[in-house]
């Protein structure tokens, strides 16, 4: 049973993370050596279609959250709202602390600090995914996705998961490329995001606030 004071715990270390996760996203954007595939994607479909980052975060977040249910069969209420709230706060962070970034000289700084801090970000990115993904509250609807194919259509494979759910923004990045001739916030840190993450995750469970402990909803498991 969620205590007050359990709840109250979990509750501030999401907010912690959702700080640290926009702010870590925003800052491999603006080192421009490479982001996580889905940040990325966004980037390149935000430069395509013109329209500012966190807005293009967060219709990307709606189309996500949808697909979710379309994968699930069914509405899942609790899901869906989940989805929208973790949304809306890192679209819009996102977007906002990269003008400090930029605002601080980022863009401009020679190759290795900027490699210095990509790598930084990533690992910061990392963390805040293992922060929030413990506390259980609220859920990016991209990890949902994950999750969601995970254990409905490919046996359980993690591996397997990951990689089908980075088809749309894959898919994403090259009709923005195509249409615009460029490639934005996609390099070192993609690779680097798409080979280490997971271990990174694991290690963060470990190392990163180690007194905060995986709680795992049984019915979201049976659900999924």
């Amino acid at each position: 049973m969620l205590t007050i004071v359990d709840f109250r715990q979990r509750f501030w270390f999401l907010i912690f993370s959702i700080f640290l996760n926009s702010a870590c996203n925003a800052l491999t954007i603006a080192t421009n050596l490479g982001s996580a595939v889905w940040t990325g994607s966004s980037v390149n479909l935000s430069n395509w279609i013109n329209v500012p980052l966190g807005t293009t975060l967060f219709m990307y977040g709606i189309v996500v959250t949808v697909l979710n249910q379309l994968m699930l069969g069914h509405f899942d209420r609790r899901r869906f709202i989940s989805n929208l709230l973790y949304t809306v706060p890192f679209s819009y962070l996102v977007e906002f602390i990269g003008y400090f970034w930029s605002w601080l000289g980022i863009p401009q700084l020679t190759l290795l600090p900027r490699l210095i801090l990509n790598i930084i970000g990533l690992l910061g990115v990392a963390a805040a995914v293992s922060i929030y993904q413990r506390c259980n509250l609220i859920q990016h609807p991209n990890d949902d996705l994950s999750y969601i194919l995970r254990f409905r259509f490919l046996h359980g494979s993690a591996i397997l998961g990951q990689w089908t759910s980075y088809l749309p923004p894959i898919t994403i990045t090259i009709l923005a490329f195509i249409a615009t001739g460029q490639l934005k916030a996609i390099g070192f840190g993609t690779v680097f995001a798409l080979v280490a993450q997971g271990a990174l995750m694991v290690w963060s469970d470990q190392h990163v606030f180690p007194s905060l402990k995986h709680h795992v909803d049984v019915s979201r498991t049976k659900h999924a």
